[in-house]
């Protein structure tokens, strides 16, 4: 999310850079745990069960289990391709989900959190990161559910290692994604390096909410990420 131009030598640049590294970590991981919850986020009769178990292709972490890395998930066997120059991202299809939806904009709000989509039907971008097709780990929220109804990621935590996603983009340009995997996290556990970690290709997050539903504070306990990386354009 930060990058640093220059060389830095000597111990007290180590220090900077090791506070630096940690203050970016602390408020990325207040921008996972926080990027797909709101006050009306509430699972629809008959939902999804509230503690799922991993489907096929995908790693649920453990506490005993390390969250394996993102660009070492199942995936299909396809090449990377060459990133894209910087281009905002318009719309978001997932075919095998039959999910298609314009991207609102998300920053963040005072206290640090990332903000949340205000249409619960529409999914968003994080802004503050590349956009999906350019070199690094792009970032896309949407609700699970909102208001007893479902939402645009309701049934995200389905995608399986090798599934396509299709974002167009501003240029013309439709940046092409396959699954790598799915994983399901405790928000108090998020692997937020992971997630946010600088790549030298271009990869998508795309989070939203799971686990089980507290009716008492209307929050999930968990956050459901898929892992995927950019394999062409059209």
């Amino acid at each position: 999310m930060i990058s640093h131009g220059g060389y830095e030598t000597g111990v007290a640049p180590r220090r900077a850079r090791t506070a630096a590294t940690s203050a970016v970590t602390a408020i990325a991981a207040l921008l996972l745990v926080a990027g797909c919850s709101g006050p009306g986020e509430e699972p629809p009769p008959q939902s999804a069960p509230a503690n799922r178990q991993p489907v096929q292709g995908d790693t649920q972490a453990r506490d005993d289990q390390p969250a394996q890395d993102a660009e070492k998930g199942a995936g299909s066997g396809q090449q990377d391709a060459a990133a894209l120059p910087k281009s905002p991202p318009r719309r978001i299809s997932i075919p095998s989900l039959g999910v298609s939806s314009a991207l609102e904009e998300l920053g963040q709000q005072k206290d640090g959190a990332m903000e949340t989509p205000v249409d619960p039907a529409k999914a968003g971008w994080y802004t503050p990161g590349p956009p999906p097709g350019a070199q690094g780990p792009a970032v896309i929220a949407g609700h699970v559910s909102w208001n007893g109804e479902p939402s645009v990621f309701h049934r995200l935590s389905s995608l399986k290692a090798g599934d396509r996603i299709e974002v167009d983009r501003a240029d013309g340009k439709t940046a092409q994604f396959t699954v790598d995997r799915t994983a399901q996290y405790p928000k108090n556990r998020f692997p937020t390096v992971e997630v946010y970690k600088n790549i030298d290709h271009a990869g998508l997050r795309l989070i939203t909410c799971g686990g089980q539903y507290d009716r008492s504070t209307r929050y999930y306990a968990d956050n459901v990420v898929v892992f995927a990386r950019f394999t062409g354009s059209r």
